[in-house]
């Protein structure tokens, strides 16, 4: 039987983002979003709820934005609270640095999402953009290519047009790679994204 999965994320545009993406890519996934405010109350909130969930079929995923912490102390806080919660199996992901590295990574969902085709030309020739996962502030990047772009709205927008196939942030592939492993493990069907 596939688990539910939980997604324990710092913010609502990363819930509005999962809730748009993962129909579109794990069909039949139950998954329920959990959004909070911030990375402080998220910290604060994960060995409660890991500890108040009493279903046996509900795998956990905590998503938090890296942003200026070091990346391997943040992510081994995280899996200490999740082991202190008496749930070693929640898998912790880091996304470098910002969720909206994820947009940059994939140029041609952001032309489709903000609907302005030269999106993909101006990501691609741009040396700083070239590997998003090091861009320090991509959520500033991203609203300097789209004037209009909001955190929510924009996560809802481009969320269902990421593609895992053309998508050049090694921490949206991580993430992906982790759901598909969640999915393999509980079934008989190969549920790689090819």
């Amino acid at each position: 039987m596939t688990p539910q999965v939980v997604f324990l994320l710092e913010e609502l545009s990363a819930a509005e983002l999962l809730e748009a993406l993962l129909p579109k890519l794990f069909p039949g996934l139950s998954f329920l979003c959990v959004p909070h405010n911030g990375k402080s109350n998220l910290k604060q909130s994960i060995p409660r709820k890991l500890r108040a969930w009493k279903d046996a079929n509900t795998r956990f995923v905590v998503l938090i934005d890296q942003d200026n912490d070091d990346c391997l102390a943040l992510k081994r806080e995280l899996v200490q609270l999740c082991h202190r919660a008496g749930r070693p199996d929640t898998i912790v992901r880091i996304v470098c640095r910002e969720l909206e590295a994820w947009y940059l990574g994939d140029p041609q969902a952001m032309a489709q999402a903000f609907d302005d085709p030269t999106l993909v030309q101006r990501v691609k020739r741009s040396q700083r953009l070239s590997n998003p996962d090091l861009v320090v502030k991509p959520s500033e990047e991203v609203k300097r290519l789209v004037p209009s772009f909001g955190k929510v709205s924009g996560a809802r927008a481009i969320g269902d047009k990421l593609d895992p196939k053309r998508n050049r942030s090694h921490s949206f592939g991580v993430f992906i790679q982790a759901l598909i492993q969640i999915t393999c493990a509980s079934s008989d069907t190969d549920a790689s994204i090819e």
